[in-house]
C-alpha cells in the first residue's frame, strides 16, 4: 500500500525532556518488574487514531494555532487502569494550564471532524502493562516536569512491536 493510502496511527502528547524520562523510568522500574520502555514514555492529550494524509494535514493545521506558554506539572501519583491492567503515574493537582491546553486542542480538532472522548481527561504516563497486581498510592515524591513543548507522533506497529515517532513538534513559548 503506498503512503497516500495507509492510515497513520496518530496522537496528539507531552512529550517528556531526557531528564524527565529517565526520572519516569526509574519509577516504573521500582513500581513494575516489566516496566514500559522509557523511550515510550508520553502523555497523550488527545488519540486521533488511524488518518489519512488529509486528515493528519487538518490536524497539523489547526494544531498550529494554538499557543502555550510553558508550565509545570508535578507527577505524584500513581494510578491503574484495573481493566486494562496498566499501571501509571499522574499528578494529584493537574494544572490548569495543561487542562487548558487538552480543552484548546479538542476544540481545534473539531474543525476536522474530531470527536472529543467523552470520558474526563486523566493526564497520566503508563508504565507497565499488563500488570497483576497494580496499585494505587498517593503522596510519592513529585517528579517535576516542565512542559515546554507538544507533539504530534505516530504509533507504528512492526516486527519490533509498537514504537513511537515525533512527526511534529509545537513549542510553548512565553508571550508577552
Amino acid at each position: 500500500m503506498n503512503d497516500e493510502k495507509r492510515k497513520h496511527r496518530l496522537f496528539l502528547a507531552l512529550w517528556p525532556d531526557d531528564e524527565t524520562r529517565a526520572r519516569l523510568a526509574e519509577v516504573a522500574c521500582e513500581w513494575s518488574r516489566r516496566p514500559i520502555a522509557a523511550a515510550s514514555m508520553h502523555m497523550t492529550l488527545h488519540f486521533l487514531g488511524a488518518c489519512t494524509v488529509e486528515e493528519q494535514q487538518c490536524y497539523t493545521k489547526v494544531v498550529s494555532g494554538i499557543t502555550c506558554e510553558p508550565f509545570e506539572i508535578n507527577m505524584d501519583y500513581l494510578g491503574v487502569w484495573r481493566r486494562a491492567r496498566i499501571q501509571w503515574l499522574g499528578s494529584s493537582e493537574p494544572p490548569a494550564a495543561l487542562m487548558g491546553l487538552v480543552d484548546r486542542l479538542g476544540q481545534a480538532l473539531t474543525g476536522c471532524g474530531y470527536q472529543i472522548e467523552k470520558r474526563p481527561f486523566v493526564p497520566h504516563v503508563t508504565l507497565a502493562r499488563n500488570v497483576k497486581k497494580p496499585l494505587v498510592k498517593v503522596g510519592l515524591p513529585a517528579i517535576r516536569w516542565v512542559v515546554r513543548e507538544f507533539v504530534l507522533a505516530e504509533s507504528i506497529n512492526d516486527e519490533r512491536g509498537v514504537r513511537y515517532l515525533v512527526r511534529t513538534r509545537w513549542a510553548c513559548s512565553v508571550t508577552d
